[in-house]
């Protein structure tokens, strides 16, 4: 059977890479390798996705001491945290939902993606794995973990309806950024964008753009975005421990001129509501070593 839905089908066709994007889908699985069950159980970090009470999909971060997050048993998997108060998805994460997971190595640029549905158990995030699967290393800034990790600070979030200067700064010296998205019956998916700062251009106050540079071919964001353009960015502080957080519609413009060398497609990305919330990650990095890989 197929991992793949029509979105993701005519994403594939589109560019000419349906019979990789077979192949590669053989590797998606339903259980949880012990490989992988080691791999989450090492890290400190991981990005969730999944669509508010009003289908908006936002991404976020959830960090604790290794250990925090731990496949139970091959198709299940527990994760002690909560969202901090004033996070889009600090409520979400308390009802059932469907999320998406990458867990993030920087320092050794690896990556995996879990999907499936979600629920409290215990004080615990229990996910029921549906989708399992890694990710080749591309466009991730290599970066090291700081010691001396920091509590979060209690602050306010800023809402607005569009990008302060500040933070349209913040975004065109991005390397990386998370991407939630969901497809038309709601399963949600987390993924990851990097390149060399300035990938990311910001067009106006609500509107950014940035290219799609050839992965693994499945094109589970893109075959989203063809299914439901409602999708959610997280950008993150990697040094101070902000996240910068928006949702929003995305369109991808198939024409490859105006995103440079590398890209197969772009995506436009219109704001509908930005949430900034300042040191809410304990976790500090080292300035990123960018991927030889990035155009």
């Amino acid at each position: 059977m197929s991992p793949y839905h029509p979105g993701e089908l005519a994403v594939q066709e589109r560019l000419g890479q349906e019979r990789i994007a077979e192949r590669v889908g053989r590797t998606v699985k339903a259980e949880i390798p012990a490989v992988a069950a080691d791999f989450l159980a090492a890290q400190p970090l991981i990005v969730v996705a999944a669509a508010d009470a009003g289908g908006r999909p936002w991404a976020t971060q959830l960090t604790g001491t290794p250990g925090f997050v731990q496949a139970i048993d091959p198709r299940t998997i527990d994760i002690d945290a909560t969202p901090v108060a004033g996070d889009p998805l600090h409520a979400t994460l308390d009802e059932p939902c469907r999320v998406g997971l990458i867990a993030l190595q920087p320092q050794r640029r690896r990556r995996m993606r879990v999907n499936g549905p979600a629920r409290r158990v215990d004080g615990l995030l229990r996910v029921a794995v549906d989708q399992v699967y890694s990710n080749c290393p591309k466009y991730i800034s290599r970066r090291e973990l700081m010691p001396g990790g920091r509590r979060p600070e209690t602050s306010s979030p800023r809402h607005s309806a569009e990008l302060e200067a500040r933070q349209r700064a913040a975004i065109e010296a991005a390397d990386a950024f998370f991407i939630a998205s969901v497809d038309s019956d709601g399963n949600a998916d987390a993924s990851h964008r990097g390149g060399n700062p300035g990938f990311v251009r910001v067009l106006s106050p609500t509107r950014l753009c940035w290219p799609d540079y050839r992965g693994n071919s499945m094109f589970m964001t893109l075959g989203n975005i063809m299914a439901e353009p409602r999708c959610g960015l997280l950008i993150p502080d990697w040094t101070g421990g902000g996240m910068l957080q928006l949702t929003g519609r995305a369109r991808i413009d198939w024409e490859t001129t105006p995103y440079g060398a590398g890209a197969q497609c772009g995506v436009d990305f219109t704001v509908d509501e930005v949430v900034e919330l300042p040191a809410a990650n304990p976790l500090r990095w080292s300035d990123p070593e960018l991927s030889p890989a990035n155009p």
